[in-house]
């Protein structure tokens, strides 16, 4: 009996890991699409704005990378 206890909540953990792998998934396709858009829609403006971002000093690429996952994972926080 034992065996079988062990066995069920072995494939049950097995479920829950396909499932965030899978959630993982969908999540990067999804910000694919996303940053797909603006390179679709308007290929000069997104152009531009890349070279801009060249002019940016790394100190200020990092405090805007930093805003950007606090910004996610409070709303991850606030979704969830």
């Amino acid at each position: 009996m034992f065996f079988w206890v062990r066995d069920l909540a072995d494939s049950a953990s097995g479920i829950r890991m396909r499932s965030m792998w899978h959630e993982l998934a969908v999540a990067f396709c999804l910000m694919l699409v996303i940053e797909g858009i603006l390179p679709f829609i308007a290929p000069g403006r997104w152009r531009r704005m890349l070279m801009m971002l060249d002019q940016i000093d790394d100190n200020t690429m990092r405090i805007i990378g930093l805003a950007s996952m606090l910004t996610g994972t409070v709303l991850l926080l606030i979704i969830n």
